[in-house]
């Protein structure tokens, strides 16, 4: 599956990393296939010639299938309840995630290629070079936070005693999942834009030479991993602005186009990754 990414600066030097919203197909078909049941995880986990890997994979689909369960419960509770109020809290936690995190737990292992789409005035190499930089950043901070909310597990336990939901357990959890997701999604990305068997025939002509569909040699197939394509329309629309920054109107534009989330998006304008 090839994910489609598109990358623009939008104020200063802060540049929007995005992925077009898709038929979450993929994901319907992972659920399907992931344990509902203790019972069901357990006679999947003990499998002998399952890798270890496969195995933390199912366990973490099976803890994500019952998050996503119970954040629809919270969300469909009546307004005014406890459970309403916890996820109006949810929504406002969830605000404050970085647009990055979001962006690179987007590239999940189901893909296997990707399509940079970036305004033609840049740079082809420097459009490469910042994807590289945010997956390899990705990489070091989610594995930092991922063992630090892992630490934290035990400690948000303790308020469970309290006759009231265990919001910072269940966040904590999330926060655990979120980073492993973000890790897996940094490691997948810097993979695909750093084979060097995917990048001997790309020249610094970004009209011409990026277009590498024809030229680069997959090991399992004739697609490239990578492909980096300038935009025209896109140039377009962000030399429109002023220079300092793109108007919410220009923003919500590229999003119509490209089908962009317009929230995360905005997210970019004061995000220091």
């Amino acid at each position: 599956m090839r994910a489609k990414l598109v990358v623009f600066p939008i104020r200063g030097r802060n540049w929007c990393f995005t992925r077009s919203i898709e038929p979450k197909i993929h994901e319907s078909v992972t659920s399907s296939h992931s344990p509902a049941t203790l019972k069901d995880l357990w006679n999947k986990v003990n499998v002998d010639d399952k890798p270890i890997n496969a195995k933390a994979e199912l366990f973490v689909d099976y803890i994500a299938n019952k998050m996503n369960k119970s954040w629809v419960g919270l969300e469909n509770a009546k307004d005014g309840s406890l459970k309403r109020k916890i996820h109006g809290l949810g929504v406002w936690l969830l605000s404050r995630v970085k647009p990055s995190e979001i962006f690179l737990k987007s590239i999940s292992k189901e893909v296997t290629g990707v399509e940079v789409i970036y305004p033609s005035s840049l740079n082809a190499q420097l459009v490469r070079r910042r994807l590289r930089h945010i997956a390899m950043r990705g990489t070091i901070i989610h594995r930092k936070y991922f063992y630090g909310s892992i630490s934290m597990i035990p400690l948000t336990t303790a308020f469970s005693i309290l006759p009231l939901p265990n919001v910072p357990f269940f966040w904590v959890l999330f926060r655990t999942y979120s980073h492993w997701r973000a890790l897996q999604g940094s490691e997948k990305l810097f993979q695909l834009v750093s084979d060097s068997s995917k990048t001997s025939n790309t020249s610094t002509d970004k009209q011409e030479a990026e277009h590498t569909d024809s030229k680069s040699e997959n090991h399992s197939s004739n697609e490239p991993q990578w492909v980096l394509r300038p935009s025209k329309e896109l140039e377009n629309i962000v030399r429109e602005e002023d220079g300092h920054g793109l108007s919410h109107h220009a923003i919500g534009k590229i999003c119509k186009i490209y089908d962009l989330n317009t929230k995360d998006v905005i997210k970019y304008e004061k995000s220091i990754f």
